[in-house]
């Protein structure tokens, strides 16, 4: 059966990935696009890249018509979906991509970002999207949250050893490097190509980035107590791709096994052997996951590290893996491309 699809948002990164990986899925079939600045134009004027996909023209969101869309990606910018998804249809599935819907509790959204959620009903019913850990849970699903692709790197390496009771909780340090392309499409002067080029810095330090409100509530849970990390990301002069190493106190093999045991029937995520350490380039355009566990020189110190594409396993390929899930399509539908190399 083929499912069609509405992307709002659709001339951003995120938008654009959606496109590429919904082009090679059996059962998804793209009818109807959203830009804002953007609409009127097609998809190959604004991505040329995609131009030999045959698309809907980019209307605005009140243009378009729902009648007959199964489901629909909300790849739009953080802090406008709320007020977008609570005048959808009903009777359509949903997968945000923005931070959004992320949190459960109104509280920690308002202590994160800053203002109260403006669909408080909506943040409940969403069901976070990590898909290794809520499958069930999104199966069953109307409104999908997808996860930050920070987030989600970060939570690939520590919950299942958190959860097998293998590693200490109260010194985890998280140091993240992250491809620009992250930061969206809008025109900012620190992303211009002379600002950023030939070196790299740290932002959103001292506890002070957002997806902290996320491994607060995912650590948490999966510890059964409270759990708060250290964590510094930092932007790199590189478009794609998230390389997070984790510094734990643990055993080297026990983490390792953890891990091994955790992920042995999932089919994006490899858990790479003992002392082998990851690399972007090698999941760069996939749905995939890389980890690898490292013995540090101190007894019982153990680093973990972890690669995914941010635009793709942190974002579009995550929501389209959870699409399939709420659609009752094989999880893996248009996501076992290869990763892109060199």
């Amino acid at each position: 059966m083929t499912h069609s699809v509405a992307i709002l948002g659709a001339s951003g990164y995120t938008g654009a990935e959606l496109v590429r990986l919904i082009a090679t899925h059996p059962g998804l079939k793209v009818r109807a696009l959203s830009a804002d600045r953007k609409a009127g134009m097609t998809m190959a004027e604004v991505f040329p890249h995609l131009r030999h996909i045959d698309l809907p023209p980019l209307q605005t969101i009140d243009e378009l018509d729902f009648a007959g869309i199964d489901i629909c990606f909300c790849a739009l910018p953080h802090a406008t979906s709320q007020a977008v998804i609570s005048e959808l249809p009903d009777t359509l599935k949903i997968v945000d991509l923005s931070a959004d819907f992320r949190l459960r509790d109104p509280a920690d959204y308002e202590k994160w970002y800053g203002k109260p959620h403006a669909a408080p009903a909506l943040q409940k019913e969403a069901v976070y999207g990590l898909t290794e850990f809520y499958r069930e849970e999104i199966r069953a699903a109307r409104l999908v949250a997808g996860t930050g692709c920070n987030a989600a790197t970060g939570q690939f390496s520590l919950i299942p050893p958190i959860r097998a009771g293998v590693i200490g909780l109260d010194d985890i340090v998280i140091d993240m490097k992250c491809g620009v392309s992250g930061a969206g499409r809008s025109l900012k002067e620190n992303l211009l190509h002379a600002e950023l080029s030939e070196g790299w810095y740290a932002y959103g330090t001292g506890g002070g980035h957002r997806h902290l409100g996320e491994f607060d509530q995912e650590f948490s849970k999966a510890a059964g107590r409270p759990v708060e990390v250290q964590f510094t990301p930092h932007l790199i002069p590189g478009n794609r791709g998230i390389f997070a190493a984790s510094y734990v106190s643990g055993e080297p093999r026990a983490v390792h096994a953890a891990l091994a045991e955790a992920y042995a029937d999932e089919p994006f995520i490899e858990v790479l052997p003992l002392g082998a350490i990851p690399q972007t380039k090698h999941v760069r355009g996939s749905n995939f996951v890389h980890i690898g566990v490292v013995a540090e020189r101190a007894a019982g110190r153990t680093t973990i590290f972890a690669v995914i594409d941010n635009l793709t396993k942190g974002s579009s390929g995550q929501a389209i893996q959870n699409a399939n899930l709420m659609l009752g399509h094989d999880e893996t539908a248009g996501l076992m491309l290869a990763p892109l190399y060199p």
